[in-house]
């Protein structure tokens, strides 16, 4: 793998660390303050929301300017916005108007960030590399998403909020400094160094609409199980930050696990049955995750984010490779958007439910609602390959 790819990999792990520490450490404070499953639902609500609605414009301009430097003006944004959090609370701010204007700054810069990122990565790997590189690179997204609870709420818990969201900032600046690395665009010949001249199939393509539904499903999991966990854990278990955080540790083995384990699950099923194989059993782990105690919830989760893992490579590829390089940013923009959007919808769902009963109800709407989804997209592959089918026969027998 070349050098300015491998730079890639670990700014995207810090980036989504850094996002989602800043988020986890916001929820535990609210949750830690008395407040509510839907006090943190709202939390997640405001970071959702920009996002939805941006993602899709964003998208089409990550398809029209410089990708990045696109991604290093996200990564100075972001620190700028993660310090604007400690320095609040420092002066004596209202800790709930701090933590959601914070995080919904944070939001805007995301809703840029994942089309772009995307963009990237499709424009910069070679074609015979795509489906290695998206495994680790869909790794290192989902496991500082996870791993941000571990360092969370550890950081909470033994050092406060201060130390916690200015290491969030300097992750940023990580970030940027590891993409300038990655040096510019360079051509030689008309043709992007490194890049094959035609790129353009890499795998038979599928309808985009239905693959964004799939990755879309993805953000809703993520999202609302990170809303949950901390509710399950230190509001109904009383456990302290830190036990959310050896959770969310496992979470992110079992992610590791995925990377080593998806390209031979690929190449045996292919890519949509990993993905739809994956998805189905994230959902019925999700059932049972809240029933047995926190040991029993350890071992779920590891096992739950081997799956869920493998599943979103795989929905990452065959979205990135079912449209054109040109277009990739948008697409990646569409799906993030209706994501986030079916999140605000799924996270007051979920909370409505949870603060009349208990989360263990909240887990069951959460996988009721991502198993129909799921259902949805496999309808929807099928009608399409169904009449893609028939009309390569048809054009076969005027043909003849």
């Amino acid at each position: 793998m070349i050098r300015s790819h491998r730079l890639l990999l670990p700014a995207a792990f810090i980036t989504s660390l850094g996002n989602n520490i800043q988020l986890i450490g916001a929820a535990l404070l609210l949750v830690q303050a008395q407040g509510s499953m839907l006090d943190v639902g709202w939390l997640f609500i405001a970071v959702a929301v920009p996002q939805a609605v941006l993602s899709p414009y964003f998208g089409r301009l990550a398809d029209r300017l410089d990708r990045r430097l696109l991604w290093i003006g996200c990564d100075v944004v972001s620190a700028v916005a993660a310090l604007g959090l400690p320095i609040g609370l420092a002066v004596g701010a209202p800790q709930q108007a701090v933590v959601y204007a914070s995080n919904f700054a944070l939001a805007v810069v995301a809703a840029l960030f994942m089309p772009v990122s995307a963009a990237l990565v499709r424009e910069r790997v070679p074609a015979p590399e795509l489906r290695r590189f998206n495994g680790h690179y869909e790794i290192a997204l989902q496991s500082g998403m996870l791993l941000s609870a571990s360092v969370g709420g550890f950081a909470l818990q033994y050092f406060g909020s201060t130390p916690l969201f200015l290491f969030n900032g300097i992750t940023f600046v990580a970030s940027a400094l590891l993409v300038v690395a990655v040096g510019a665009r360079r051509r030689q010949s008309g043709t992007v160094v490194g890049t094959p001249p035609v790129t353009k199939r890499v795998v038979v393509r599928l309808p985009v609409g239905a693959l964004a539904l799939l990755y879309g499903q993805g953000l809703v999991v993520v999202t609302v199980f990170n809303a949950l966990l901390p509710v399950l854990i230190v509001g109904e278990w009383h456990r302290g930050a830190a036990v959310v955080g050896v959770v969310d540790a496992l979470g992110g083995a079992g992610f590791l696990l995925a990377a080593m384990a998806y390209r031979r699950s690929a190449v045996r099923l292919g890519d949509l049955r990993v993905a739809l194989i994956g998805f189905v059993g994230c959902n019925a782990l999700l059932v049972l995750q809240s029933l047995f105690g926190v040991g029993a919830l350890m071992g779920l989760v590891l096992v739950g984010a081997f799956v869920f893992g493998q599943a979103r490579i795989a929905t990452r590829l065959l979205l990135m490779t079912s449209v054109d390089e040109s277009q990739v940013g948008r697409a990646f923009g569409v799906a993030n958007g209706y994501g986030l959007a079916t999140t605000v919808v799924v996270m007051l769902v979920t909370s409505a439910i949870t603060d009349r009963t208990s989360t263990h109800y909240g887990f069951a709407a959460l996988a009721g609602i991502s198993l129909a989804t799921a259902v949805l997209a496999v309808v929807w592959i099928r009608r399409a390959s169904r009449r893609a089918e028939s009309d390569r026969t048809y054009i076969s027998a005027v043909t003849m």
